[in-house]
């Protein structure tokens, strides 16, 4: 392996995971019709707002009947809404194998405490048995796991007939993956993912019978102010035609609706999951001719086209402890930073050594394929720092 640098260079080095790259050819200027010290109250803001709303509806075919919110805290507000809203008139079943799904067990059982828990787990790299959910309880799951790069293959695992809600975190699947929404009754997400939005703020989708739930049931806890989606014992609807809870950045309001502008222009959601997609093959086509590197996903119908997590397998580093094998991924995302050819792909604090390499919709399949050779001259830099085995 040439330790001689390659000749071409992404135009694109953002390869984060959150946030994400934005979308080809933007710039501040498509920024310049945004409703900047105006009122989000204010008519024009209010119109802005549901602009956003409908337009998140339109791209990504959410039924007619299907609430859509802007929510304060990205997805993590999002979700943590639809937890301390909806959960408790049930019993519950997480299903967890990476880092977020992992904090959400975390907030039902130490948080909320509730106590019929069941939770179906899997190490990073797997996804635990969905044919043992039971889905007379409500269910929470992410779809695409970000910190471990394995996603659920589609819905038809759900049950349509079921009794309890299904809860899920799509903040790495909105826009780049099929989300099935009759099986979906709350999905979450934030803009800062796939269509490279600004942070801060979160989308929370309900089905008719999350509201119904809302409407008939009242936690035995209390909830602050921004987690209150309901008045007087009815859906507060206004919540889900722009009216947010608490005050938006305008600003990034207006970034969102020019992802969401270009994201339509290219024929929806069909086109960015196509994007998205033909990413992920630019990146695995490398990784099938390449022996130092596999997918830290297992399964191929597993594995995430967006935040795709891989693990370094060369005999010289896996011997290694996995402090020195962290600092071995850590130092490959560093020198493609220092050269200015990829940004922030080490792997997630929590997750196994690797890289993490975000494929979504905005990414160009080019500059994928030119980010590969670096990755090898970058492991090759690495390796060749390492102690000579004695």
């Amino acid at each position: 392996m040439s330790e001689t640098k390659p000749g071409v260079r992404p135009v694109i080095p953002h390869f984060s995971s959150g946030p994400c790259a934005k979308r080809p050819g933007w710039n501040l200027q498509a920024l310049t019709d945004a409703a900047l010290g105006r009122s989000h109250r204010a008519k024009v803001g209010k119109a802005k707002l549901k602009r956003a709303i409908d337009l998140t509806r339109e791209v990504l075919e959410i039924p007619v009947d299907y609430h859509i919110g802007i929510v304060p805290a990205s997805d993590t507000g999002a979700v943590e809404m639809a937890l301390w809203s909806l959960l408790g008139a049930r019993p519950v079943t997480m299903l967890t194998w990476e880092s977020f799904g992992e904090g959400w067990v975390t907030d039902v059982e130490k948080q909320l405490k509730l106590k019929d828990v069941t939770v179906l787990r899997a190490p990073y790299g797997a996804l635990p048995e969905l044919s043992k959910v039971d889905f007379d309880s409500d269910v929470v799951f992410t779809w695409n796991g970000t910190t471990s790069g394995v996603r659920v293959p589609n819905g038809d695992w759900i049950a349509g007939g079921r009794k309890g809600l299904t809860i899920c975190d799509a903040t790495s699947a909105a826009f780049a993956q099929r989300l099935d929404w009759p099986k979906l009754d709350v999905a979450t997400f934030s803009w800062q993912k796939a269509l490279g939005g600004e942070g801060a703020h979160g989308m929370l989708v309900l089905s008719p019978r999350a509201v119904e739930r809302l409407e008939t049931y009242k936690p035995a806890w209390p909830l602050p102010k921004i987690f209150r989606m309901t008045k007087g014992g009815k859906l507060n609807e206004s919540i889900f035609v722009g009216e947010t809870i608490n005050t938006p950045s305008m600003l990034c309001v207006e970034d969102y609706l020019d992802a969401l502008s270009w994201a339509k222009s290219i024929g929806g959601v069909n086109a960015t999951i196509a994007r998205s997609d033909a990413n992920a093959k630019a990146l695995a086509d490398w990784v099938k001719v390449t022996s130092w590197v596999e997918h830290l996903a297992t399964e191929p119908a597993t594995r995430s086209n967006t935040s795709v997590c891989l693990k370094v397998v060369d005999p010289a580093v896996t011997r290694l402890s996995l402090d020195a094998q962290a600092n071995f991924a850590k130092a490959i995302a560093g020198a493609l930073e220092k050269e200015g050819v990829a940004y922030d792909i080490a792997f997630y604090r929590d997750a196994p050594p690797g890289l993490r390499i975000w494929c979504g919709a905005t990414v160009e399949a080019s500059d994928l394929e030119a980010l590969t050779p670096w990755l090898d001259w970058a492991f090759a830099q690495a390796k060749s720092a390492l102690p000579k085995a004695a």
